[in-house]
């Protein structure tokens, strides 16, 4: 049989109208009030394509992506845009295949820290939750390889999540880079803030799970008839890993079941009165929840839950939504949703 090489695909970015930029002051291009110019050029960003940041983010903030890997040779060759384009049309031909994730090496992170920090002063490095990739080690390990002056001037951070939760907790640092914080402060509220963040995703078929071995065939069976009786099961994050978040009923499709859960958790934060915070008068209109969509190959639905929330709630914010990355999309699937948010 004919050795094939290990190929590393990386999803498609969608067109510029996938993406929506904050409105908040750190991530619309005018500095904070009372910030001063080249401040938030003394902190860098590394992080991975877990993140699944668009690439106007990437490029406005500067921020060094490693890589995502996936051995797949079966996909090769195969007509489509992205990784999950590619996989439906492997089950169009029934072929039984499954892909192999593999977490960057050290040299990945050493590589890209080495880069930011011709460019920063310090570095602030965001991974992959450490319960599913073996990231934040190699993240730890490359920081060893640098030299003693260097090593100070590296931070890393464990996310505890992935993809848009992932996501949130980036758009955070750049807050807080931006508003002037030293390295060492946004360490310390970033460690406070990411329990904080919510993240809730739908699966249309359990089997890419399975596969991978994340979830057992009694569970993936389960949440295929669960799935049949029109119930939605949903995952979400605690602690860093990927556990059962309930069933939500009476939804007819993945979009409309994560708009429902949206809207039962982010009610009390939604609906509590919030006060002027230089005058103290109000009430205003509750707090306001910053929130990141991602997908897998499916921007209709995307789009749907994202013009459904803003039709519905005025103090929510959808900053993008994107396309799943590889390391993530391969073991959830074509047409994955999820959705994540904290309030701001």
């Amino acid at each position: 049989m004919k050795h094939m090489e290990k190929i590393v695909l990386r999803p498609a970015q969608h067109n510029p109208e996938d993406i929506r930029p904050s409105g908040s002051t750190a991530l619309s291009g005018s500095p904070p009030k009372g910030s001063v110019e080249g401040q938030s050029r003394r902190i860098g960003i590394v992080t991975e394509e877990t993140a699944d940041l668009p690439q106007e983010i990437i490029e406005k903030h500067q921020i060094a992506i490693v890589p995502a890997k996936l051995d797949w040779p079966e996909l090769e060759g195969l007509p489509g845009e992205n990784t999950f384009q590619k996989m439906r049309e492997l089950e169009k031909r029934g072929i039984q295949s499954f892909g192999k994730t593999s977490q960057p090496s050290p040299k990945d992170f050493l590589d890209k820290y080495n880069y930011q920090l011709e460019r920063f002063e310090k570095i602030l490095c965001i991974t992959l939750t450490s319960k599913l990739s073996g990231s934040y080690n190699s993240a730890i390990q490359a920081k060893n390889f640098l030299k003693p002056e260097q090593k100070e001037k590296v931070f890393i951070i464990d996310s505890l999540s992935a993809s848009c939760g992932q996501a949130i907790i980036i758009l955070k640092a750049i807050d807080l880079i931006e508003s002037g914080k030293k390295a060492e402060e946004i360490v310390k509220e970033l460690e406070k803030f990411i329990p904080q963040v919510r993240l809730f995703v739908i699966f249309e078929d359990p089997k890419w799970l399975e596969a991978s071995g994340r979830i057992s065939h009694l569970v993936a069976n389960l949440l295929r008839k669960i799935a049949q009786a029109g119930i939605r099961p949903l995952l979400t994050f605690r602690n860093g890993k990927l556990i059962p978040a309930g069933i939500k009923g009476g939804a007819k499709d993945i979009p409309t079941a994560l708009f429902k859960q949206f809207e039962v958790k982010t009610k009390r934060a939604r609906l509590q009165p919030t006060f002027h915070p230089l005058t103290g008068g109000g009430p205003l209109d509750g707090k306001k929840i910053r929130a990141v969509i991602t997908h897998g190959d499916d921007f209709q639905g995307a789009q749907r839950l994202r013009e459904t929330i803003e039709k519905e709630f005025n103090n929510v914010e959808i900053v993008f939504l994107n396309i799943i990355d590889n390391v993530v999309g391969a073991p959830t699937g074509p047409n994955t949703l999820a959705i994540s948010w904290c309030e701001i």
